[in-house]
């Protein structure tokens, strides 16, 4: 199993130093978001300042941007990088699409497959000098001069991998992805129930089988050193999971767990923007039943029980960055969830890459 670590989401001045220490910790591959923060601009310098770790995002909102501007942009990073180029795909929900990026929406799971249809499509014109031949309801792609043509390159396509809450979205990539990423609002329940059987149907349909996909472990980690640090990173994930519980379009979850009514609850009370009573309506006995818990000395063990569907896992770094405030509400008197120091982190690596 890869070990993984995140970046970025912070101004760019800050990102040599945090991809640097991430490689020089003996993480397999970092992964940037885009919340606040342009993913693309943060891979860039991640490849500029590392040498041989995998760079990913997790996720680049796709629909804002062009199939061919995306696969131009992973092109480029990916000549640069030396082949290093994971780009994770998200689609945002409705309202953002429409309202923040001031976009369009169609249908999510059948859009996507199109864009990455194109985004292929256009990288085969470029390396094998395939005629553009590509048409679908959303996207089009059947014109190539040499003006535009940047020619092929030395390393192999870049990854894609794709975000996914819900089944259609997990079927599209198993169907077309090389990866899947299930979003952090998830249970082992809803994933093993919900999620995987999706992948199966869509690798089905591609003619491809589960080998040829990668998928990451899902939903909500609560570890650390000893009990104590673990109930004290579930008390953390109750701000994360009434922020994204709020969102109708996630409720399938909770629905998983008998809990659709705190859902439409918390929808109800992110209408009103009071945060705080959204964390209040999370209780701890919620975020345990959501989280992945274990001490690090049984986390090993645990992987090979519970999580022999992935190939990969993501830890923060021993640094632990604050990201109190993000998801709204007064963070102060909450907890932080416990980040392994680099003596564990290092043993963590070693014993998970043999699971």
């Amino acid at each position: 199993m890869k070990v993984t670590t995140g970046y970025g989401e912070t101004w760019l001045g800050n990102i040599k130093d945090q991809v640097q220490a991430a490689e020089a910790a003996g993480f397999d591959g970092i992964t940037t978001g885009e919340l606040k923060h342009n993913s693309i601009l943060a891979l860039t310098l991640a490849a500029e300042h590392t040498e041989h770790i995998e760079l990913a995002t997790g996720v680049t909102i796709a629909f804002p941007r062009s199939p061919f501007v995306m696969a131009q942009t992973a092109w480029d990073l990916q000549e640069f990088s030396k082949g290093r180029i994971n780009i994770g795909l998200g689609t945002q929900v409705k309202g953002h699409n429409l309202r923040r990026f001031g976009g369009t929406w169609t249908p999510p799971a059948k859009r996507m497959e199109s864009y990455i249809g194109m985004m292929r499509a256009v990288w085969r014109s470029w390396q094998d000098g395939e005629k553009p031949a590509y048409a679908t309801d959303d996207y089009n792609y059947t014109l190539m001069t040499p003006a535009f043509n940047p020619g092929p390159i030395d390393y192999p396509h870049p990854k894609i991998s794709l975000a996914s809450v819900g089944p259609r979205m997990a079927e599209a990539a198993g169907f077309c992805a090389d990866g899947l990423r299930p979003h952090g609002f998830m249970t082992e329940k809803y994933l093993r129930e919900t999620l995987l059987p999706a992948v199966k149907k869509g690798v089905d349909r591609a003619g491809r089988t589960l080998d040829d996909i990668s998928i990451s472990v899902g939903g909500f980690n609560a570890f650390g050193e000893n009990d104590s640090e673990v109930e004290q990173s579930i008390e953390a994930l109750r701000r994360p999971i009434s922020f994204y519980g709020s969102t109708r379009s996630y409720h399938g979850v909770f629905r998983a767990h008998g809990l659709e009514s705190l859902g439409m609850q918390l929808h109800e009370l992110s209408q009103k923007g009071q945060w705080d009573k959204m964390f209040d309506a999370v209780t701890f006995e919620v975020a345990l039943e959501m989280a992945n818990a274990s001490t690090y000395d049984d986390l090993p063990q645990f992987a090979r029980e519970h999580f022999e569907y992935a190939d990969r896992i993501s830890f923060p770094m021993p640094s632990g960055r604050e990201r109190g405030g993000m998801y709204g509400g007064d963070a102060s008197k909450e907890a932080k969830a416990a980040v392994p120091s680099e003596e564990r982190l290092q043993w963590l690596i070693k014993e998970l890459h043999d699971v």
